[in-house]
């Protein structure tokens, strides 16, 4: 028996997307597994039969019981942890009043958490036959299981996600040495490509065999969720879309955008721009637009050819590379359409800069771009990205002429905000697009969303280096190599803008046969059954198991 741990909520990307995909994964397969996590809502996922609430006072209670659509279940404990949730990177949770990054905390705060955690933990292996578990983040919830190790023996596997690496264990002795400790006594280390299993050896050097403790788990897509359309039913996918969009919580209105819009002025100051960016940001980014629909009802779904975006709004992630380049893929691709889904602090930033890009004020894009990352409260780096992209361009005589195609083709029609898509929605707008574009700056472990566009016949592209570079290799041999060219935007700062203005043109024009490939790559590599049951076999054997004392 199985137990998975994860200290957050299973609802949005990363360890929480991977979470949910392998436990349903799972239970299709009929088994059952024990997940303890803080999400405070089971019932929106039907692989979640029975919830168990651990209360303040110690008491256990079932708060919820019922039937699933597979053969086996996912069992969730939900531990009380308090009013303060540790993270590794601050971000809004409503369910939570006291969103802590974990470096702040102090000792006692950490082993209140543990303590809870472990107490619970206790109470299912004591009574539920666990006979391996499975520690998401390096920390804390590795900690968690190293004491059931300690305890009663039973083997764990950790999967060290980039997030927790960064911006707890390599800032933070305490965490380092707790990951350290986890780490060593740890039967198996899941590690999602070279660039996680690099920077585990480069950070943890003293621990004897962590080489042969890695086990390779690439990441997963649900190929049954996302999966190609012929162009003729785009349409019928963005109404299905529409539909369930109704009745969920909006956030941002138009009525916002043109409020900051009317504020904006060429040669206005950073504080002045600032000041208007947050006189016209209030609301819950994590929610999608309030017009959402009325913002893609502007696309013809049948004759144009639709870019995407699917990403926090942040410099790292690379969104605002691709605006840079869109003047001249606009003036070469008539029909072209941008398509921005995601929230973060520089989404009020980036519509300043499409709005002085359209209206001629070269001086505030000039600026946006000078003043970079500071405009998102993300430090002081200038767009070096876009700086040398205009560079380059002035050297060849072609800044003038890119500003003109600005003015020309930047339009608010042709660059469509949605704000906040959960995998509900995202299932029918990745099918409904021609191009993917995943830019980050920052190396990541490889984006799941990649993955989602390979599957859907939505050709990607990403910044070459990384777990991005891992995932684009990966479909070497099987498309034309000028095609996985494509694929490939160079990483260096002097190159990428540059790039995704050039492969983007032709991408546009790819063939059904490469985006037929790249999906069948998915189904038989990625598809989270295919990864659940590595994960599974490589978790169970020869794993020995505290006997249930209630079944």
């Amino acid at each position: 028996m199985i137990c998975i741990l994860h200290g957050y909520l299973l609802e949005g990307s990363g360890s929480n997307l991977w979470t949910r995909s392998i436990i349903q994964s799972l239970c299709r397969q009929g088994k059952t597994v024990h997940l303890m996590c803080q999400e405070n809502h089971p019932e929106i996922y039907d692989f979640i039969g029975t919830m168990i609430d651990y209360r303040q006072d110690g008491s256990v209670g079932t708060v919820s019981k019922r039937e699933t659509p597979y053969s086996g279940q996912c069992i969730m404990h939900k531990p009380y942890i308090g009013p303060t949730l540790p993270v590794y990177v601050w971000d809004r949770y409503e369910e939570f009043s006291d969103v802590q990054p974990m470096i702040r905390l102090n000792d006692e705060q950490i082993s209140t958490y543990l303590e809870n955690n472990v107490r619970v933990l206790t109470h299912i292996v004591k009574n539920y036959g666990i006979s391996a578990i499975h520690a998401n983040h390096a920390v804390l919830m590795s900690v968690a299981a190293q004491r059931m190790h300690d305890l009663f023996g039973i083997p764990y596997a950790v999967m060290p996600h980039g997030s927790a690496l960064e911006y707890t264990v390599k800032k933070d002795r305490r965490f380092f040495k707790m990951a350290s400790e986890a780490f060593e006594k740890a039967r198996l280390i899941f590690v999602i490509g070279k660039e996680i299993r690099s920077r585990v050896t480069a950070m943890f050097p003293l621990i004897d065999g962590i080489e042969t403790k890695m086990t390779d788990l690439n990441l997963g897509v649900d190929t049954e969720l996302f999966k190609p359309l012929p162009r003729k039913l785009r349409d019928q996918h963005i109404k299905a879309l529409d539909h369930a969009l109704v009745d969920i919580p909006r956030g941002k209105t138009e009525l916002m955008r043109s409020r900051l819009e009317q504020k904006l002025f060429s040669e206005m100051t950073q504080s002045e721009l600032m000041n208007a960016i947050g006189e016209n940001s209030d609301y819950n980014p994590k929610n999608t637009d309030k017009d959402a629909e009325a913002a893609l009802s502007a696309i013809n779904w049948h004759q144009d050819r639709v870019i995407l975006y699917v990403g926090r709004l942040i410099s790292g992630k690379g969104i605002h590379l691709i605006l840079a380049a869109l003047p001249f893929i606009f003036q070469k691709h008539a029909q072209a359409k941008m398509v921005i889904v995601g929230h973060g602090p520089l989404r009020e930033p980036l519509e300043a800069m499409i709005f002085a890009l359209a209206n001629g004020m070269r001086t505030l894009v000039e600026n946006i771009v000078k003043w970079g990352a500071e405009s998102e409260g993300a430090g002081k780096e200038s767009f070096r990205e876009i700086q040398f992209y205009f560079a380059q361009l002035e050297a060849d005589n072609l800044l003038d002429t890119y500003f003109e195609a600005a003015e020309n083709h930047i339009r608010k029609d042709r660059i469509i905000f949605t704000g906040y898509l959960k995998h509900k929605e995202l299932r029918y707008l990745f099918p409904s697009c021609d191009v993917a574009i995943f830019p980050s700056i920052v190396a990541e472990a490889g984006p799941l969303v990649f993955l989602e566009a390979m599957a859907s016949g939505c050709f990607p592209m990403g910044a070459y280096h990384a777990g991005m570079a891992a995932s684009i290799d990966s479909v070497a041999g099987s498309i034309p190599d000028h095609v996985l060219e494509l694929m490939k935007l160079r990483a260096d700062k002097k190159y990428i803008v540059a790039d995704i203005a050039s492969n983007v043109q032709k991408a546009l024009n790819i063939n059904e046969d490469s985006k037929a490939a790249l999906r069948k790559i998915a189904v038989e590599k990625y598809d989270w059954q295919t990864v659940s049951k590595r994960l599974a076999e490589n978790l169970m054997p020869g794993n020995s198991v505290i006997r249930s004392n209630s079944g």
